[in-house]
């Protein structure tokens, strides 16, 4: 078979195939734009001549040559003068789309020399270097330029002076100025997080791309697809030679980046029919909640904030900031509370879901690793909150991470990007992503009666950055437990999941991405409502009273208002969305914005740790040892105990806790037993 079609012209094919009024017009294009390249739809090509199209994948190195020069040959019918002016009358031909996908997995010896398309995220990419690709050398003895065509990785010198009067073997020297370069970039892609088999490391693929329209079109953390000629290389050892293990890489023939928007996720017509149909349906919000792991039993409203995370918010770009539309959401719950499998299920159904935990997590996973390349040099490779851009990060176990890994993740959750300043990268990420954290309390179970800042060993600098924050508590409740039970022992029998879950996770995602389209506006009855519920809850108490709520809270409010439009697919956020949304902050408000003793809702719980109750005693403890100590020079434990009781009214028990705190900050110090001073 394959000699038959090796025997016919296959040039003249290819330039019957590019006499089609399609690429007519992309030829002409190219001496508009001054391209090399001219790109063909690989399925174009199959339709037209499918025995032509069968043997390039076969023999790409040789076809596409005959393809090259069938498109230069067409140029100069098309644009004669443009033709004129290439100067090594060349283009190159890029197929774009094979009909399948080759796993990076399945990569292996019967692919060399075969052409294929690989898709997969760049993890890494080298700045851009210029290669020779013909060298021009001047003898030293007469000064004739030798042109040496280079290909390899070593430069290589000519053999003999080309002048036969001359003909020296050297010395010559290398002419920078006549010889010409092209620029190359090498690449790194890794497998996408969710085509990996359970239990498998990522596999990699090195990717050479050699010209200027294939360079810098993709960065780290960017989908790609990659049509190119597999090639093995064998690394050579100092003093002993090549090796006899192969190493695999790709030569790029042309990269198509699957822009990093969640919406590039493909629907089909008959989908997108359902996706609309389903949008219409006035309890789709109940639907949506109830198909977000129907396994797991209850916990309705953190299963709201859930979807309103995965739909996300419109994200504002203003001439001087940019206000960020993605969530974060916190859940904190006691052993047992199923939040785990609520983070794993989110980071599989989200659009662009990454699972981490707290543990096993380091800040430069997270972020951006700056690595050492082997031929020296720095190269950046994009941690999981740059590969999850415009997804959805699920970090669990936040508070088990080290503290100066933890810190890596304040950047990202408020301004949306990473910064990298380290062996000479200065560089700005993108990491536009909505975080999902699950925390355990501190003590193991969460104590009532304490505020959420003692409950959780999270700083308040990150609790501050979150949303919404919920507390699953587990509370023995008679009716409840009931259900529960009889839930968890259905699904152990093998019984499925019941009739309520009524999209299937599949047209879930892709519901997600559809709506991510839409950018719903705050109507004026929604903008009314929230700005009711604001000032309302500003000015709920009297003159020194504590703070409910801030200005971050109410973007947390429209984030969520916008957030329930976009469920619907609404372009106008309505009264109804503000309601919802006022709901649903309020009940996390209510679950760890609250002061333990006054029970009234302060904000200050979580936006510095000390509801104002306990700052306002602080201050009364503090107040009386600095008059003391202006009297005495240093103040006896046991005379502050009975001034504050007798003063001010403050117990013997809840004074020894106030001052044990003081000291723990370092407010106060005690120079020997049984007396205290100021620092």
């Amino acid at each position: 078979m394959n000699e038959e079609i090796t025997l016919a012209d296959p040039q003249e094919r290819f330039q019957d195939f590019l006499k089609s009024a399609k690429y007519r017009k992309r030829i002409s294009q190219m001496a508009i734009n001054e391209s090399k390249s001219l790109v063909i739809d690989f399925d174009d090509l199959l339709s037209a001549d499918s025995e032509l199209a069968r043997i390039i994948l076969e023999k790409p190195d040789e076809y596409l040559e005959h393809a090259n020069k069938a498109a230069y040959e067409q140029l100069k019918i098309e644009e004669p003068e443009y033709a004129e002016q290439l100067e090594d009358e060349k283009v190159i031909v890029r197929l774009r789309g094979l009909p399948e996908t080759t796993k990076l997995r399945i990569l292996g010896s019967a692919q060399i020399g075969k052409l294929v398309m690989v898709e997969g995220i760049i993890v890494r990419a080298t700045p851009v270097r210029p290669i020779v690709t013909m060298a021009v050398f001047k003898c030293k003895r007469c000064g004739t330029p030798n042109a040496i065509i280079q290909s390899g990785p070593f430069l290589r010198a000519p053999f003999q002076c080309s002048d036969p009067a001359c003909s020296s073997k050297g010395p010559f020297d290398f002419v920078q100025e006549d010889s010409k370069f092209i620029d190359s970039q090498n690449i790194r892609i890794q497998e996408r997080p969710e085509d990996l088999p359970p239990g498998q490391l990522p596999r990699w693929l090195n990717i050479e791309l050699v010209s200027r329209d294939l360079v810098d079109l993709a960065r780290p953390g960017d989908h790609v697809n990659v049509v190119g000629i597999v090639r093995a290389a064998a690394p050579t050892m100092p003093r002993i030679g090549k090796l006899r293990t192969f190493r695999l890489h790709l030569d790029a023939n042309h990269i198509d980046v699957k822009s990093k928007e969640p919406e590039t996720v493909s629907i089909s017509p008959e989908e997108e029919k359902q996706i609309l149909d389903l949008a219409k349906d006035p309890w789709i919000h109940r639907k949506i909640i109830r198909s977000i792991a129907p396994s797991i039993y209850g916990y309705e409203h953190i299963k709201e904030a859930i979807a309103y995370l995965l739909f996300g918010g419109v994200a504002k770009n203003l001439a001087d900031i940019t206000i960020r539309g993605e969530m974060n959401v916190l859940l904190v719950g006691d052993p047992g509370t199923a939040k785990s499998q609520l983070l794993q299920y989110v980071g599989r159904i989200a659009p662009r879901g990454l699972y981490t935990s707290g543990r096993g997590t380091t800040a430069a996973g997270l972020t951006a690793a700056v690595l050492r390349e082997k031929g020296g040099g720095m190269t950046l490779e994009a941690g999981a909150l740059v590969l999850a851009d415009k997804g959805v990060a699920c970090i669990d176990e936040i508070d088990k991470m080290r503290p100066e890994d933890r810190v890596a993740i304040h950047e990202a959750m408020e301004q949306h990007t990473v910064s990298v300043a380290k062996g000479g990268i200065v560089a700005t990420l993108n990491a536009r992503t909505a975080i999902l954290a699950a925390a355990n309390p501190a003590l193991g179970r969460y104590d009532p009666y304490r505020n959420v800042a003692e409950n959780i060993t999270l700083p308040v600098t990150i609790l501050s950055r979150f949303d919404l924050i919920f507390v699953l508590k587990d509370l023995p409740d008679k009716e409840a437990d009931t259900k529960m039970s009889e839930h968890i022992l259905e699904l152990h029998r093998g019984g499925a999941v019941q009739a309520e879950t009524q999209i299937s996770p599949d047209l879930l995602r892709k519901y997600v991405s559809y709506a991510k389209n839409v950018s719903p506006v705050l109507s004026r009855e929604a903008m009314q409502r929230l700005r009711d519920f604001y000032l309302m809850m500003r000015t709920s108490g009297t003159e020194g009273a504590p703070i409910a709520i801030t200005p971050r809270q109410l973007e947390s409010l429209v984030r969520l208002a916008e957030a329930r439009a976009r469920v619907a697919l609404r372009k106008e956020v309505t009264a109804e969305d503000a309601e919802a949304a006022i709901t649903i902050m309020r009940r996390s408000l209510e679950e760890v914005g609250v002061d333990m003793t006054s029970h009234s809702i302060d904000i200050d719980t979580i936006m510095t740790g000390k509801p104002k109750s306990l700052r306002d005693k602080l201050k009364v403890v503090l107040d009386t040892i600095f008059a003391m100590e202006r009297e005495t020079g240093i103040v006896e434990k046991k005379s502050l105990l009975e001034e504050l009781q007798t003063k001010h009214g403050v117990s013997q028990v809840e004074a020894e806790r106030l001052l044990n705190q003081l000291l723990k900050e370092g407010t106060i110090y005690s120079p020997r037993d049984g007396f205290l001073k100021k620092t």
